[in-house]
């Protein structure tokens, strides 16, 4: 296949976990990647490990809570593809901030990349899934989201899991817009239990107590969410597939 001629799938925080996992799949899968993250250093390395399977990649640091620079990664993405099929919203974090006495500034990152820049990346995605052989757009919108956004999973998830709620509504929101506007965009919410990822680290700002999380039982693995990107971009037209659920066989929530 001509390396101009390949599909091309935009994903947010790929430069780690599951964001990473799935830019190695779709590279395999013939994919030209735009990626971005807040590590560019990272990035620069993923691009080289994806560029030797094949595939063209733009890469970009780019931080999520500033709109400034999700335009302009969009923006230059237009100019080195001038198309995108896929949309992978994957960046995201949660902070152990309990509503009686979380921090606001840890709320706001929250807020900001897990729901207000998905919300940004998906508008700005099918600007650019809209061409002239489809000016109603036609392609592929995945978020990567939580089961924290079907139960609340403990007392101190807080507004983590008000985000992953929010995810769930915006997936059936523009479910209903695109049904609407008779767009032949498609979006998926994928909603993961506990995967060893640096998450825990972060959630518990503790290398032991990540440690001992992923301790318990087998985990999924970045991989396993990875595997459920492929088998959604590899329904046929007729179906959407609207939420996939999946946790580790042991988890009990």
């Amino acid at each position: 296949m001509n390396p101009s001629d390949r599909p091309v799938a935009l994903i947010t925080g790929a430069s780690s976990g599951i964001g990473e996992a799935i830019a190695h799949n779709l590279a395999g899968q013939g994919y030209n990647l735009a990626l971005c993250a807040r590590r560019g250093d990272r990035l620069q390395t993923l691009a080289q490990k994806l560029q030797a399977q094949g595939a063209e990649v733009f890469t970009q640091a780019v931080d999520l809570r500033d709109e400034s620079q999700i335009l302009d990664f969009f923006a230059t993405t237009q100019q080195r593809f001038n198309h995108l099929d896929v949309l992978i919203n994957s960046a995201g974090l949660g902070h152990k901030e309990p509503l009686m006495t979380g921090s606001t500034e840890a709320w706001r990152e929250m807020l900001d990349v897990n729901v207000l820049a998905l919300c940004v990346c998906t508008r700005e995605a099918i600007r650019l899934m809209k061409t002239e052989a489809y000016p109603q757009g036609n392609g592929r919108i995945l978020h990567i989201s939580s089961m924290s956004g079907h139960r609340v999973p403990t007392a101190v998830s807080g507004l983590y899991s008000a985000t992953k709620f929010a995810v769930r509504s915006l997936t059936e929101t523009l479910r209903r817009e695109l049904r609407a506007s008779n767009s032949a965009i498609r979006v998926t919410s994928i909603s993961p239990g506990i995967v060893e990822t640096e998450f825990a680290e972060k959630y518990h700002q503790s290398v032991e107590k990540a440690q001992d999380a992923y301790a318990q039982y087998p985990m999924l693995q970045a991989e396993d969410i990875a595997n459920a990107v492929a088998y959604v971009l590899a329904q046929p037209d007729h179906i959407e597939t609207h939420d996939i659920l999946l946790r580790p066989t042991q988890q009990q929530s």
